[in-house]
């Protein structure tokens, strides 16, 4: 029985092409200002995943604005990206609107990801890994997740859960897929 899981994983996707978007409406507008812009959770998001072999084939930084947001990941999807995982409006303050711009569009959410997230953050931030509402879902036989905006929620998700499962939840999504 131990080796079930990786007899499944030796035929998982070994490179995977990645969007990243960043959902920040005050980074949004130095960007628009023509300032520097630092978006260090982006930055974590893309050199993790490089560093496992996937792919950067796209980034973006928006605004947190629900239809903005909605219509970034639709368009990431079509450009044929295998997944798309958004940093940003997974908090209650009121501008956090990134879960609800995603829900609406997944076919299959994976609560799994959102509750193993809080729980090996527990470990690390105590009570305060209650108020991430990161989800992760399957659209098309491709993955978005939405992670905190704090590089170092971003780099335990990434780290810990994206990287380890991406392409085993990759084959699996597609399975019957054309």
């Amino acid at each position: 029985m131990s080796n079930v899981p990786s007899m499944h994983k030796e035929h998982a996707l070994k490179s995977a092409s990645i969007v990243i978007v960043t959902c920040s409406t005050s980074k949004a507008k130095q960007k628009k200002a023509g300032e520097q812009v630092d978006d260090p959770s982006g930055d974590a998001i893309e050199r993790l995943m490089r560093e496992a072999g996937h792919r950067i084939v796209g980034r973006t930084l928006i605004p947190d604005q629900m239809g903005l947001i909605r219509s970034t990941v639709r368009e990431a999807l079509r450009s044929g990206a295998d997944a798309v995982i958004i940093t940003g409006g997974t908090g209650v303050s009121p501008s956090d609107v990134t879960v609800e711009a995603v829900t609406p569009i997944v076919e299959k959410e994976i609560p799994g990801f959102g509750e193993l997230l809080r729980r090996v953050s527990y470990d690390t931030i105590g009570s305060s890994a209650m108020m991430t509402r990161a989800m992760a879902g399957v659209v098309q036989g491709k993955a978005v997740f939405c992670l905190p905006g704090s590089p170092d929620g971003v780099t335990t998700a990434v780290g810990r859960l994206i990287i380890p499962e991406l392409g085993h939840l990759l084959s699996i999504a597609r399975q019957g897929k054309t």
